[in-house]
């Protein structure tokens, strides 16, 4: 990324509130959201000013895909999962962030969205780690 676009990302706030830091992958910065109901990672190129898929070059969309997949596998090694979700909204966030939820038939919200289906429970310390760590060994950050 040219160094004027790395100094000039910032990550929304309100993404980093409900947010914990996995690392940073070539082009986005891979968040595990603070929800230990759904195991739910965020996606958010680093790309100051980007709100929409289209927005993105054309290089950096089809790198935003190959993350996509790449974190997307990763998950499904980890967690069990009926269904992966995968979605780009960005109603209440308007920075470009696109989610990757491991959905199982017994969740509290199936077979419903996530959103706004009651109150995040945070993870644990020791969970949150274990989790963070698989997730580096396998996207190798």
């Amino acid at each position: 990324m040219p160094d004027s676009a790395a100094a000039s990302f910032q990550l929304d706030a309100r993404l980093e509130a409900d947010t914990l830091s996995v690392g940073d992958l070539p082009l986005s910065r891979l968040l595990l959201m603070n929800d230990s109901r759904f195991p739910w990672l965020i996606l958010v190129p680093r790309r100051a000013g980007v709100c929409e898929l289209i927005d993105l070059s054309e290089a950096d969309h089809a790198a935003l895909s190959t993350e996509i997949r790449q974190v997307s596998g990763a998950l499904r090694d980890l967690v069990p999962a009926d269904k992966l979700n995968v979605a780009a909204l960005g109603n209440m966030v308007p920075q470009l962030h696109v989610h990757v939820i491991a959905r199982t038939r017994g969740d509290v919200a199936w077979p419903g969205p996530v959103w706004g289906v009651g109150r995040a429970e945070p993870y644990d310390a020791a969970t949150a780690e274990r989790l963070v760590a698989g997730l580096c060994a396998r996207l190798g950050l």
